[in-house]
């Protein structure tokens, strides 16, 4: 079974492009996608550097450049939304320059919701489960990270860190993609790491208890480590490699077959570092500034033809991932196993 896989992938990929590739107008380094499955079309919002953030109503055909005012210079990693309407963005920096604004009128207005004037505070990450139950990751503040939780779409608070296990040194997460940390099903948390260790944190009641292991992708550097996490069933996949050394494939991918207790490097895995990675109908897809691969399994990656690309996520078996220069790419599924799920 895995060896057909295998080959069919191989054969489409040969054959047709995986990505419809759209300029979205921006001259803007794009790292958050988020999209919206709205009356038969597709909304699709990226954000990234010098304060962009934009936006597609009719699945990438048009898109409007959207501006919250004193926000020009910020680097806006993670974007959040559930019907294009409430939207949550979040960018990246260090102490103020870390904030997270909310719009409910679909980008018209915003309002400033949280930042800290702690220079070591840094966010990475935001996710959410609807449009009032939010969570965000901070790098380490007093030698433990720091996650943020909202329940009411209004106001942010810190979750207690007596059982949040210390940071190693110099350990911190990564906001290449707004994928660092992941909100499982009702309950669970996951973020991964990188620098001098690539671990992982789980939190079975959404950041109340803390329990962080160790895994097999490269570390040591602070340009190495898990850069993106996703789960599908009891499959958890991190990807990840050095980014500065893109081209290096070794040690960029890790599954548990256990929902994170035990960890293994992917048997066959991408050609170089990848920055996200996402689930679909039929697997993984992960994606990286050099390429990117398809997985049925999480174990055995498939590398597909693919522009450089930051960021890649799903809705309803629909695909969008966002890069340099305002780079928007509709995933184009080639696979030929149709859509039975992660699992070989």
């Amino acid at each position: 079974m895995r060896l057909s896989v295998t080959c069919s992938l191989l054969i489409a990929a040969a054959t047709a492009s995986w990505w419809s590739v759209e300029s979205t107008g921006v001259d803007a380094n794009l790292r958050g996608v988020a999209v919206v499955v709205h009356r038969g079309s597709m909304m699709v919002w990226a954000t990234g550097s010098q304060g962009a953030i934009v936006r597609s109503a009719d699945s990438g055909k048009t898109w409007e450049a959207l501006h919250i005012p004193g926000a020009g210079k910020l680097d806006f990693r993670g974007v959040q939304t559930f019907d294009g309407k409430t939207v949550y963005v979040m960018s990246s920096g260090e102490g103020e320059l870390s904030r997270i604004y909310k719009s409910v009128n679909g980008g018209e207005t915003w309002e400033l919701q949280y930042q800290d004037k702690r220079k070591a505070f840094f966010l990475d990450a935001l996710a959410c489960s609807d449009e009032k139950h939010c969570f965000a990751l901070s790098d380490p503040l007093d030698g433990k990270f720091v996650v943020l939780s909202m329940t009411d779409g209004m106001h942010w608070k810190e979750l207690p860190d007596e059982h949040m296990p210390s940071a190693v040194p110099k350990e911190g997460a990564f906001a290449a993609s707004n994928s660092s940390l992941l909100l499982y099903g009702k309950s669970e948390l996951y973020f991964a790491t990188g620098g001098p260790a690539a671990r992982v944190f789980h939190s079975a009641d959404l950041g109340q208890t803390w329990t962080v292991g160790g895994t097999p992708i490269l570390s040591g550097k602070p340009s190495q480590g898990i850069f993106s996490i996703v789960r599908a069933g009891e499959t958890v996949v991190v990807m990840g490699g050095d980014y500065s050394d893109p081209n290096r494939a070794e040690k960029t991918a890790a599954y548990s077959k256990d929902e994170g207790k035990t960890w293994q490097l992917a048997a066959e895995g991408p050609t170089g570092y990848r920055s996200s990675v996402d689930t679909f109908d039929a697997g993984f897809v992960a994606v990286g500034p050099n390429g990117a691969e398809t997985s049925r399994d999480g174990v055995h990656w498939v590398h597909i033809d693919s522009p450089g690309l930051n960021a890649v996520t799903f809705i309803s078996g629909k695909g969008w991932a966002v890069g340099a220069k305002g780079l928007a790419a509709e995933f184009v599924d080639q696979t030929e196993y149709g859509t039975g799920g992660p699992t070989p």
